[in-house]
């Protein structure tokens, strides 16, 4: 906040830090409400977001609306976040409300916009960004925003069009570039998508590596031999797992891999064939070439091998699984493990919303307490753990004592399937060669496509999708009578 803010908001901001609910809402009433531009309350909306403070400012904002009810900006103030808090029925009412006061403020037609496709009533938030794109035809990011709609509900050849429309109109939008690529990916256009997916560089939050020592495609007249080739880590753990194929492949080619960044998967990172070293924080190693995990399918896209090495190229240590098998020994039932939500990343919006529509609350899972014949054993870290001191399925929980990725891996080792949300588990059990039933959203990650049960990335993996958005009955059915099944022919 600037400097010369009035006092009394300079307070409210330092109340605000202070977790004083009360003394924000007496010193928002003295601040300045005329001025869209400055308003207090939609001030501490990016400090709520970074800090995990949003039910904070909820409660801040409600009351604050409780003395001034047509307020619009309050009422935005409030549908978002509701929004990014899962309420998602009302925080559309309360963005309604304001844009029947406000019906062409661009902001909240934005906002309303995207809670209409978090909640997953994509037909209305097509009408609101057709309304947007109306405002300004020649804006190229509305129609970017009509294209990842499109692409969200599978209509891929549609969003694919309006992608080079707007692509046109502004090449050099990185941001719309790399949606433009996940497109292409979600669509099976793999060559031309990794090849888009590197504008993700010109984007904060990626590789400060410098871009002339990016490993290059791989081609025949590449020259690995001798070459120390440096992989980072760049985001979550299954992207990592899920490229980790290509490295054997590097090695083939005469390359001295190391692994850079991989903490907790250090171990398992270690054993993949063709990894010469692993290296957890300290200085960047010495390097002639330097690829990000995420890289690794664009250098081979031209390849013989776009998909790297088939699964199983990732395996447990053999002492530790032989520990867990000693444990398990005396259960003969059907061995499932069990993951129902990811990692919310609260502090990341775009992150915590999209873990807010692929994850479950255990009690989604009560329907597979019906079966017989089957075990189940947890495979869940973070708080979503809690939830089994109270759930009627009874679960074994032995994550607590596993440490790092290499500890899960021997537990999952010792498992018949996985079965599990979109989480990192996915890829660590198909990268192991394990069965694998992937319960998946409405508007999925492009690694799973659309309109398929399989995956090319993961030949032990079947997609289980929901047919209404945030609805998991459906899948949970589905896997239950699978796993009724896989428990009959384990018994025959």
């Amino acid at each position: 906040m600037s400097s010369d803010a009035p006092p009394p908001l300079k307070a409210l901001l330092t109340a605000f830090h202070q977790n004083a609910s009360q003394a924000c809402l007496d010193l928002a009433r003295q601040c300045d409400t005329g001025n869209a531009a400055f308003h207090p309350l939609q001030s501490l909306l990016p400090h709520a977001e970074a800090h995990d403070r949003r039910k904070d400012l909820l409660l801040i904002t409600d009351m604050a609306l409780a003395a001034q009810p047509e307020d619009c900006r309050l009422l935005e103030l409030s549908g978002a976040l509701r929004m990014q808090l899962g309420d998602i029925d009302e925080a559309i009412e309360q963005l309604r409300l304001a844009l029947a006061r406000r019906p062409n403020h661009m902001p909240a037609l934005s906002t309303f916009a995207c809670a209409l496709t978090q909640g997953g009533h994509f037909d209305e938030a097509l009408v609101v960004l057709e309304k947007i794109r109306a405002h300004d035809p020649s804006d190229p990011s509305a129609l970017s925003n009509i294209a990842y709609l499109h692409s969200a509900t599978g209509h891929l050849h549609e969003s694919l069009n309006l992608y080079r429309q707007a692509i046109h109109a502004k090449p050099d939008h990185p941001q719309m570039r790399l949606n433009y690529s996940i497109a292409l990916l979600k669509a099976g256009y793999f060559q031309q998508g990794w090849t888009e997916h590197e504008w993700r560089f010109q984007l904060p939050g990626h590789t400060t590596l410098p871009m002339a020592r990016l490993l290059p495609n791989i081609t025949a007249d590449l020259d690995l031999r001798g070459k120390h080739v440096l992989i980072t880590q760049e985001e979550g753990y299954g992207d990592s797992f899920m490229y980790l194929r290509f490295i054997p492949l590097l090695a083939e080619r005469g390359a001295i891999i190391r692994l850079w960044g991989a903490d907790v998967m250090a171990d398992l990172c270690a054993r993949v064939n063709g990894v010469d070293t692993v290296q957890v924080g300290g200085d960047i190693p010495p390097y002639d070439y330097h690829c990000p995990f995420i890289s690794l399918p664009r250098a081979f896209a031209a390849t013989a091998t776009p998909f790297g090495v088939l699964p199983p190229y990732i395996a447990a240590d053999p002492v530790k699984s032989a520990v867990i098998a000693s444990r398990v020994a005396q259960d003969h039932n059907l061995r499932v493990g069990l993951v129902w939500a990811g990692a919310p990343r609260r502090d990341q919006t775009e992150a915590y919303m999209l873990d807010q529509r692929r994850s479950m609350p255990l009690d989604c899972l009560t329907p597979l307490a019906e079966l017989t014949g089957v075990t189940f054993y947890s495979l869940q870290k973070g708080e979503a753990a809690s939830q089994i001191a109270t759930s009627p399925l009874p679960i074994i929980d032995l994550m607590p004592e596993m440490d790092t990725m290499d500890d899960t891996a021997a537990l999952i080792d010792n498992l018949d399937i996985v079965v599990s949300v979109d989480t990192s588990m996915v890829h660590l059990a198909g990268a192991m060669g394990k069965r694998v039933l992937l319960m998946d959203r409405v508007n999925p990650c492009w690694r799973w496509m659309t309109g398929r049960e399989d995956s090319p990335w993961y030949p032990s993996l079947q997609i289980l999708r929901q047919t209404t958005a945030w609805d998991w009955r459906g899948v949970v059915s589905e896997v239950r009578d699978r796993l009724a099944d896989a428990a009959r022919h384990k018994h025959i």
